[in-house]
């Protein structure tokens, strides 16, 4: 669960902050490095677009809930 708004948008800050959390969700040093890896291999958009396809927005809603 990684939220980007609000993150300064420079690369190597929003490297740390996705590190810091995938660490906190229990993935592995090899996993980390390879969406990193694939996350560098293009243009600015291009990471961006990978690091949110490795995350699930927050949710807070309980909208699908039903008592």
């Amino acid at each position: 669960n990684l939220d980007l708004v609000g993150v300064n948008g420079n690369a190597f800050m929003i490297m740390g902050v996705f590190q810091r959390q995938a660490k906190k969700e229990g993935w592995n040093t090899s996993e980390i490095e390879m969406v990193l890896a694939e996350a560098k291999g293009g243009d600015y958009n291009h990471f961006l677009a990978t690091i949110q396809n490795h995350c699930e927005p927050k949710d807070d809603s309980h909208d699908d809930q039903r008592t």
